[in-house]
C-alpha cells in the first residue's frame, strides 16, 4: 500500500523553530497536510477533535511532556492505533525503554535530517 502524502500529521514541539524544521523536512519528503501544537495538552485536544494518521512529538515540553502525551494517546480507544514518533535530545537507554513501554512507534534523536526522518517514517508507515 502506498503512503498517503496528504495524510494528516500532527507535529508537537514547544520550540517554534523546531516545528518549522520538522515541517520543512516533512515537506521535502512530500508530506503536505501538517498541523502543529506547541505542547502536549494542545496536541491532545487536537487529536481528540480531529483525525490524524501520525504524531511526531518532542519529548521535553511543559506542562505535558511527549511521553505523557504518548501515554494519553495509547490510553484512548479512538487514538491508540495512531503511529507516534517521539523526538528527544537524549539517547539515554532508560528514556528509550520508557518510550517503548509506553507504546512509541519509533523515536528520533536530535539533531536529525530528512534521511533519518524518512527512515523512521518508513519503519512506521512502510516504504515510500
Amino acid at each position: 500500500m502506498a503512503v498517503d502524502y496528504n495524510m494528516p500529521i500532527l507535529i508537537v514541539d514547544d520550540y517554534k523553530t523546531m516545528l518549522k524544521i520538522i515541517r520543512n523536512l516533512l515537506k521535502q519528503l512530500g508530506f503536505t497536510n501538517v498541523e502543529e501544537a506547541t505542547d502536549g495538552s494542545e496536541a491532545l485536544g487536537k487529536l481528540r477533535d480531529g483525525e490524524f494518521d501520525l504524531v511526531i512529538s518532542d519529548w521535553n515540553m511543559e506542562p505535558m511532556t511527549g511521553l505523557q502525551l504518548l501515554k494519553e494517546v495509547r490510553a484512548d480507544d479512538r487514538l491508540r492505533a495512531v503511529p507516534f514518533i517521539i523526538i528527544t535530545a537524549e539517547s539515554k537507554i532508560e528514556n528509550v525503554v520508557a518510550a517503548k513501554e509506553a507504546g512509541v512507534s519509533n523515536y528520533i534523536v536530535k539533531p536529525f535530517n530528512a534521511a533519518t526522518l524518512k527512515a523512521k517514517l518508513t519503519s512506521v508507515l512502510g516504504p515510500f
